[in-house]
């Protein structure tokens, strides 16, 4: 190698229209665009196919983002891996679909589904659950509840009513007088159930109370108590609704009881985890579980592979090979990884191909900034003082050749649709940008640049005539710059995505990539 290489993923930053929309053009980033106005730079396709989404109406995300800049390799992923099981009846031939259904055959125990209810196709979709509940009902199950989560992050963030609807007239169809299939309870993603990195098990309490213990304000309807909270609560969008117990006569309709049958229907696998714990974990001290002995669990995918979280699963996960960590540590290289929670999976575990532990703990050093617990849009800058002072400190050791951070501001505050705040976090980007690149200066390094997927670019959309708050991810190309002066670098005419960045990163460490990577993009 002829400069140890720093890669500075800058979560959540994608290339906008320019428009009011766009807050990482409307943001201050001197760095960035100085970086753009002297450096090499191509853009990079960050969903869809090109990180083994089924389609390219399906937004990318961190998860398949990390998994393809890591591996160099696109695999089919968690959305399209779930479609295809379901199209092919595997899924309901796996030993794990039987036996949740076989002990709720008997009338004995209820069958639950809980998940995010939207057709985002990040951490689930609708139609999945949909061909679920048919499925059950033509096992002759008699009684179904849903637990529902409600999105405003993937999809509009007032989008609610539409998927409730939706699933009211499906459950509709399948009930009569011997099947009852309801809703049970539900609320906002951001309030319940879905925390990830154990950032705040209190979410997942608060889920737990609803969905298991039936506690909680009570309402006729999911479609009353969503209208309720929006009355109530002025300008509140979907995924901060509190939760809510659907009850008649003062009785919730669907509390999970002790030996039930739960299939959480999220693919995704970071806000799965803890709840999945707090199921199938039977030493558990996290809160308390009020008289929880135990149900039959399964996940939609397995959402750990090291940790085995789930132990039961309805689809199967790729197996992803040949990552760049196993690359890098074959040829000896040293690296560094740095983030603070919320996207230290994404550099760690995701990076290298949903792999918890080390390839090899001589070789790879990972630091963790805890991230607060906060709304983000009241603390916009989040962790990126910290991280950049890690990764300055770690390029001032010379003790790595290859260092890779995240600045999640892009990413999680993009998610708050708060304009003024999603500019302070790329302006907060930008600064730890400029310091690192000034380290580069200092210490020697190559410095390259890119992001997993846009958001902050895209903070407004139309639809109907009607503008209106964007807090999902955008379907935006991504950048790519190299920095290192006084050296030539040019790209060579395509279009790449994502899974270039790993072989194009081995050519500038002089390494050979693996035959069944992706082309490099340099000339």
């Amino acid at each position: 190698m002829k400069k140890p290489i720093v890669l500075v993923i800058m979560d959540g930053v994608g290339r906008g229209d320019g428009g009011p929309g766009d807050a990482v053009a409307l943001a201050r980033t001197p760095n960035l665009d100085r970086l753009f106005a002297t450096c090499p730079f191509t853009w990079l396709k960050a969903h869809g196919d090109a990180v083994g989404l089924p389609t390219d109406d399906d937004m990318g995300n961190s998860e398949v983002g990390h998994n393809a800049l890591g591996c160099g390799q696109i695999y089919a992923q968690g959305a399209k891996l779930v479609q295809e099981s379901i199209e092919k009846g595997t899924l309901f031939t796996s030993k794990t679909w039987q036996a949740l259904i076989a002990n709720c055959k008997t009338g004995e125990h209820t069958m639950h589904f809980l998940g995010l209810l939207s057709d985002g196709n990040v951490h689930s979709n609708i139609h999945h659950l949909i061909a679920l509940l048919r499925k059950a009902r033509e096992e002759n199950l008699h009684s179904v509840c849903v637990h529902i989560l409600l999105d405003g992050r993937d999809v509009p963030s007032t989008s609610a009513l539409e998927y409730v609807d939706q699933l009211e007239t499906v459950l509709s169809e399948l009930s009569d007088e011997s099947h009852d299939y309801r809703i049970a309870s539900g609320g906002g993603r951001m309030q319940i159930t879905m925390d990830r990195y154990q950032a705040n098990w209190g979410m997942v309490e608060a889920g737990w109370k609803t969905h298991v213990l039936g506690e909680g304000r009570q309402f006729a309807t999911a479609r009353e108590a969503i209208e309720t909270y929006r009355s109530e609560l002025k300008n509140v969008i979907d995924q901060d609704l509190p939760a809510f117990v659907i009850a008649r006569d003062g009785v919730p309709v669907g509390r999970i009881e002790n030996g039930d049958s739960v299939i959480l229907f999220n693919f995704r696998g970071d806000r799965a985890q803890e709840i999945s714990l707090a199921f199938e974990k039977k030493e558990f001290d996290k809160f308390d579980r009020s008289g929880y002995t135990g149900v039959k669990f399964a996940g939609m995918l397995e959402y750990d592979g090291d940790l085995k979280i789930p132990s039961h699963y309805l689809v199967e996960p790729p197996v992803i090979k040949n990552t760049l960590t196993e690359v890098l540590c074959a040829a000896g290289v040293r690296e560094y990884a740095v983030s603070e929670t919320q996207k230290y999976g994404h550099v760690t575990y995701f990076w290298n191909g949903n792999r918890s532990g080390k390839v090899n703990d001589n070789l790879e050093t990972y630091e963790e900034v805890p991230s607060d617990i906060i709304p983000f849009e009241f603390a916009p800058k989040m962790k990126a003082d910290e991280i950049t002072q890690k990764m300055v400190n770690a390029m001032a050791s010379h003790a790595y050749d290859f260092l890779r951070c995240n600045f999640p501001n892009g990413d999680m505050v993009g998610h708050t649709g708060v304009m003024e705040a999603v500019i302070t976090a790329i302006e907060a980007v930008d600064e730890g940008l400029g310091k690192i690149l000034r380290a580069a200066d200092q210490y020697g390094y190559l410095v390259c640049v890119t992001a997993d997927h846009g958001n902050a670019d895209q903070m407004l959309e139309t639809k109907k005539g009607v503008t209106s708050v964007r807090t999902a991810h955008s379907l935006n190309p991504v950048p790519f710059i190299i920095y290192d002066p006084g050296e030539a670098h040019a790209f060579k005419e395509g279009r790449f995505g994502l899974a270039n960045v790993a072989p194009t990163l081995l050519k500038l460490m002089e390494l050979p990539a693996p035959a069944c990577w992706e082309p490099d993009m340099l000339k």
